[in-house]
């Protein structure tokens, strides 16, 4: 053999061993449990008709549906799954269905560095359950047979999640989707195995009657802890301090809870997972029982903020400042003067109200006006003051309702930095 095709051979090879290795994985990553039904293809496709909106949803936990990998299962939140079915005519005649499922989850990095949606490995269980519905739907006449070899060795569980070797349960038309999931529902609220189908199957099981009382037990003494904030909208910013200007940590969720650390009149201190922590805009979050999400101002600053300031120049030009996103682009210019020039400084919470009316007052003029005007600028001529600047993209989708008002002053440009910060010292103290 020459050297040239000893060369070829050996790449070939350890090519050939490399699709062999990227093959194992996909297939770890794909498990796919399948069953032959002796019924038509025509009937086995409109009984999963039936069955179809059950082929996808939330997990209540990833304890017994997902296998482990390298982190802790218990580090994920918000898992989600979805089914593939795949149906094809069985060697005897009947169907063949395979079904995937693939897993996912929020994982929470304790280092708050890596934290994100990852996919994971399902251990077998949601395909088997899906399976048992579609053989109950068809009358229990069908074969199981195994795909993936760790869900070839999944037993079938009894409501409490132990091994069982008894027979299935009878087919019933009204079953809560699915066992296994509802096996796990059952570890979190122990009214689920006193629903009628559990009590008339295991009305003689004096071990899981004694389950039932030890969960019931641990919830009631169990709290719910009372320093919990859940965000009111998704795409609201958690930053780095407590800040207009500070640094984006990431987006939360709507409905996503951190427990409270500490808040002021603007922000909330949170818990994101270990040792990391973070600021939320107030008006952001439900705060805990007993705490407003919003300060009522003091009767004192309760003149609308319309009356405080006013417009004394407005004009159209290149923008005046050094940001990428309006470099160079023209924008309308608002500049803005305090009533009484003899009163005390503005302060920085006065400014943001007075910036968010003039944004709202403009928009349909930005908006009407979109192919000579980029965005806008608003200059609060004093010695506490300084210049904002909002894209007209940046409004549009605030306007829409896709951002929240700490989102948009998270977009938003300043200069200096804390001219709209509560947190800051005023300029002219």
């Amino acid at each position: 053999m020459t050297l040239a095709l000893r060369n070829f051979w050996d790449v070939w090879c350890w090519a050939m061993l490399g699709v062999l290795l990227l093959a194992q994985c996909l297939a770890a990553q794909t498990s796919s449990v399948e069953r032959e039904f002796p019924q038509s293809k025509t009937e086995v496709e409109k009984a999963l008709k039936v069955i179809q909106s059950r082929e996808a949803g939330h997990l209540p936990a990833l304890e017994g549906f997902a296998q482990p990998g390298s982190h802790p299962l218990d580090r994920y939140q918000r898992a989600y799954y979805q089914a593939t079915v795949e149906v094809s005519s069985g060697a005897s005649g009947g169907t063949r269905v395979r079904v995937r499922v693939k897993v996912t989850a929020w994982y929470n990095d304790p280092k708050g560095t890596n934290s994100g949606y990852e996919l994971l490995i399902s251990n077998g269980r949601l395909e088997a359950d899906l399976l048992d519905q579609l053989s109950e739907r068809l009358g229990n006449g069908s074969t199981s047979k195994t795909s993936d070899a760790g869900a070839a060795s999944q037993s079938r569980l009894d409501p409490v999640g132990a091994p069982s070797d008894s027979a299935p349960e009878a087919p019933h038309s009204e079953r809560d989707f699915s066992s296994s999931l509802t096996q796990s529902l059952a570890a979190h609220d122990p009214a689920v195995l006193r629903r009628p189908e559990f009590s008339k199957a295991n009305k003689d099981d004096a071990a899981l009657r004694a389950e039932v009382e030890s969960l019931e037990q641990v919830l009631k003494n169990q709290s719910q802890p009372k320093n919990l904030v859940a965000v009111k909208r998704s795409g609201t910013p958690v930053v780095a301090s407590p800040s207009l200007t500070a640094k984006q940590l990431f987006l939360a969720s709507i409905h996503d809870e951190f427990e409270m650390l500490d808040f002021n009149g603007d922000w909330v201190h949170v818990r994101i997972s270990g040792l990391s922590r973070g600021w939320i805009w107030r008006n952001s979050v439900e705060m805990p029982e007993g705490i407003p999400d919003t300060v009522a101002s003091p009767a004192s600053k309760q003149t609308p903020v319309a009356n405080l300031f006013h417009v004394t120049r407005e004009e159209t030009s290149t923008f005046p400042g050094d940001w990428e996103p309006l470099r160079g682009k023209n924008v309308k210019i608002l500049s803005v003067q305090k009533v009484d020039q003899n009163a005390k400084e503005a302060g920085a919470q006065n400014r943001v109200e007075y910036a968010k009316y003039l944004l709202e007052k403009s928009y349909p003029d930005l908006a009407n006006n979109s192919d000579e005007l980029s965005g806008i600028v608003v200059i609060f001529d004093s010695a506490d003051g300084g210049m904002m600047a909002a894209t007209l993209s940046t409004l549009k989708e605030w306007k829409a309702g896709k951002l929240s008002d700490a989102a948009l002053w998270h977009q938003c440009f300043f200069d200096p930095p804390g001219i709209f910060d509560s947190t800051a010292p005023a300029a002219s103290e």
